[in-house]
């Protein structure tokens, strides 16, 4: 027996409008639609020209604000979404007026793959100012830091291309900036090098700008330089030698000239300090100041040494430009002599005290009386030279004391000799363990 298609039609049709009704149940609880939201903070301003023919520019007020993307859709789609699939832009073009202070300017997110209508930002706005434009040229220093080349070497030159940047933005910001930096990590280095790094713009009070400052500025090369250091090898055995003028005065001699320090560390390239080997190691002075004419005592100057290394060399880091040039200057017939100070005798010392001399030799200046040339002054006669201080009744402290000199007859001293010592309390070890 047949049945026809059109048999109980009426339930047929009630059965498949309750399956569909079941199958949109289903779908809805395994995939429903959700919302999922962002915070983002890199919001681009874009179409910055549309004011630039106005001559002015931007200018972000204070740290960017982050803004909150929500998106609308199913949870299949939403569960693929990562913030880096987002897009947020403030257009220019879109500002609701740029006579306002600030300039309020939507805020557009897109993702793609939804539909703008899915897409809700909040605040809807940032905020800007309208400042003049213009444009400063500023040198651009290189900063190593704390770094520091491997032993044996320091930075010889730093050269940077390019040597000068244009920056441009507000005024106000332009108007803060002192100097323009790039860094370069030299640390352990030992070889020449070259490098690209991005600069770092320092203001009025030594601060650096923020990421915020830096993004409302532009460079003309894109805030990046290429920096090309050179490493100089060091000496320290480089003594100086100085020229001087004119003559002492009539009935006195120059004894000796002499250096502190004796010998000075340079850094220099390799052609600039075969030069000076070949120089024997000798810095030559000639300054038109030093001059001696008509002295009878001895004389000093200080001299800046740096401007007399020749080219492709410098002072090591840390050394002192100036040097001090002692003329020693005696009677014709003079002569300096030093006694160690550990064979001058010591008298009147009291029980438990005990002597110590702040230097090791202490220099006399002697001449001979008539009776004698001061060349009979030999070995011998200077080993008969006796010294001796008295510290009867002095207690401990720190003293300035004369010191007693005997000469070999036909000699006599030119000055009054003295020294300094330190008179302390002799400790016993039972007293250094009890502290």
């Amino acid at each position: 027996m047949k049945r026809k298609l059109t048999d109980n039609l009426s339930l047929k049709i009630i059965s498949l409008l309750i399956g569909i009704v079941l199958w949109l149940v289903v779908v809805n609880i395994d995939n429903p639609v959700i919302s999922k939201s962002f915070t983002l903070s890199n919001v681009e301003l874009v179409n910055e020209a549309y004011i630039d023919d106005t001559g002015l520019v931007c200018l972000r007020d204070g740290e960017a604000t982050p803004v909150r993307v929500t998106i609308t859709g199913e949870r299949s789609m939403l569960n693929g979404i990562t913030s880096s699939d987002i897009s947020v832009v403030a257009d220019l073009q879109q500002a609701v007026s740029l006579e306002t202070n600030p300039v309020m300017i939507p805020v557009i997110a897109s993702c793609n793959g939804v539909s703008p209508a899915n897409i809700t930002v909040w605040p809807q706005n940032v905020s800007v100012t309208l400042e003049e434009k213009v444009t400063s040229e500023f040198m651009v220093g290189v900063n190593s830091g704390d770094s520091k080349p491997g032993k044996g070497y320091e930075i010889g030159t730093q050269t940077v291309s390019p040597e000068k940047v244009r920056i441009t933005g507000p005024r106000s910001l332009i108007r803060k900036i002192d100097k323009v930096n790039v860094y370069v990590n030299v640390e352990g280095v030992t070889e020449d090098f070259t490098e690209t790094a991005n600069m770092s713009v320092i203001d009025k009070n030594g601060e650096t700008l923020s990421v915020t400052q830096m993004n409302n500025l532009r460079f003309d090369n894109d805030g990046r330089v290429t920096v090309a250091t050179r490493l100089w090898k060091t000496r320290s055995d480089i003594r100086p030698e100085v020229t001087y003028r004119g003559e002492p005065a009539q009935g006195y001699v120059l004894d000796s000239v002499s250096t502190v320090p004796e010998t000075v560390s340079v850094a220099g390239s390799k052609e600039a300090l075969e030069q000076l080997k070949e120089n024997g190691n000798i810095i030559e002075i000639d300054d038109d100041n030093v001059d001696i004419s008509g002295q009878d005592s001895d004389k000093e100057f200080k001299i800046d040494i740096s401007q007399y290394l020749p080219d492709g060399m410098k002072l090591t880091s840390g050394s002192n430009n100036e040097i001090l040039v002692t003329f020693r200057i005696l009677p014709e017939g003079g002569k300096r002599l030093s006694i160690p100070t550990s064979k001058i005798g010591v008298k009147g010392k009291k029980e438990g005290l005990q002597i110590s001399f702040e230097i090791d030799k202490l220099e006399i200046r002697i001449k001979a009386n008539g009776e004698k040339d001061i060349d009979d002054f030999d070995e011998k006669a200077e080993e008969s030279v006796e010294a001796s201080i008295d510290v009867e009744g002095m207690d401990e402290g720190s003293y300035q004391i004369p010191v007693e000199i005997t000469l070999p007859d036909g000699f006599e001293l030119l000055e009054e000799a003295s020294t300094e010592i330190v008179i302390s309390k002799v400790s016993t070890a039972s007293e250094t363990t009890e502290e």
